[in-house]
């Protein structure tokens, strides 16, 4: 019997690495940005670099949209022309519509797509799209790669620190008080995005210094409780303290696997510069 062709669908939210970027069956629909009164594909027409550059010289932040459901309908009309299945792996649905616009692309083209809702971003969405290529490539049933991807998503791990309360202050997340109070204490808010695919608060540290501790710390406890073979570091335009926790957790957890990389424009809109995030997968 021929092996059926499987395709791996996400959005731009996703951190590629060199591998998934060359890779023939992975697809990324860009998610729109939306900056000085223009409208920009994340990763296409606008870089992180000229994003963070529009960030601090204006005081209107960027907002972000989801792909639209036209753009999806187009991609799976072309993928049935050459494959027989396709898994789809989403931002949260908690956080962006892209789902949604998925799901609607996917019924229009009339393709067999499995929708998933990685309940998360970035990192977390690359290890799911690495397990999915290698199942596929044992000739895995696509329903039950689904499936096997749906129990890994329950066991995902995240922790956030952010580079800036000023973003969050500009974007209307934070009153003018907050803000001032935030500054003043040096407050680092540390987030998380829970096991239902909402963002919110960790827990709240005084200092940076403190903060990057505590990300260690925490992902330590889990992997003395739990197996993990390896975290991904997420960074907006932080590379040089990305490089610091790297070593910070290679003296805490020696022989983990380590990448490092960076988030993505649709990201940085909300996160802001200066971010540094960790992503990881107890196997447990």
């Amino acid at each position: 019997m021929e092996k059926k062709k499987i395709a791996f669908v996400t959005d731009t939210t996703v951190y590629l690495t060199e591998e998934l970027r060359s890779h023939p069956d992975v697809y990324v629909v860009p998610m729109v940005v939306i900056a000085e009164g223009k409208e920009y594909e994340d990763g296409a027409d606008l870089s992180t670099d000229q994003l963070y550059d529009i960030i601090r010289e204006n005081k209107e932040v960027p907002k972000t949209s989801q792909p639209s459901v036209g753009r999806f309908k187009d991609l799976y009309e072309k993928l049935k022309e050459d494959y027989d299945h396709a898994i789809a792996i989403h931002v949260s649905s908690k956080l962006s519509g892209t789902i949604s616009s998925s799901t609607a692309g996917k019924n229009q083209a009339d393709f067999d797509v499995e929708i998933i809702d990685s309940l998360s971003l970035s990192f977390a969405i690359t290890m799911l799209i690495e397990k999915g290529i290698k199942l596929a490539e044992q000739d895995v049933d696509t329903d039950i790669i689904a499936n096997e991807l749906r129990k890994e998503i329950s066991r995902s791990q995240n922790l956030i620190l952010l580079g800036s309360l000023e973003q969050l202050y500009k974007g209307g997340r934070m009153s003018g008080a907050q803000f001032l109070l935030g500054n003043l204490l040096q407050i680092k808010p540390i987030l998380s995005i829970n096991s239902g695919g909402e963002l919110g608060i960790y827990e709240r540290v005084r200092s940076e210094k403190k903060a990057t501790k505590k990300l260690v710390a925490l992902l330590k406890q889990s992997c003395d409780e739990n197996e993990v073979t390896q975290v991904g570091i997420m960074q907006g335009n932080a590379i040089e303290r990305a490089k610091e926790l790297k070593q910070m957790i290679e003296q805490a957890i020696p022989g983990i696997e380590i990448i490092v990389g960076d988030i993505s424009s649709s990201l940085a809109v909300h996160a802001g510069e200066g971010t540094l995030a960790i992503f990881w997968n107890p196997k447990k």
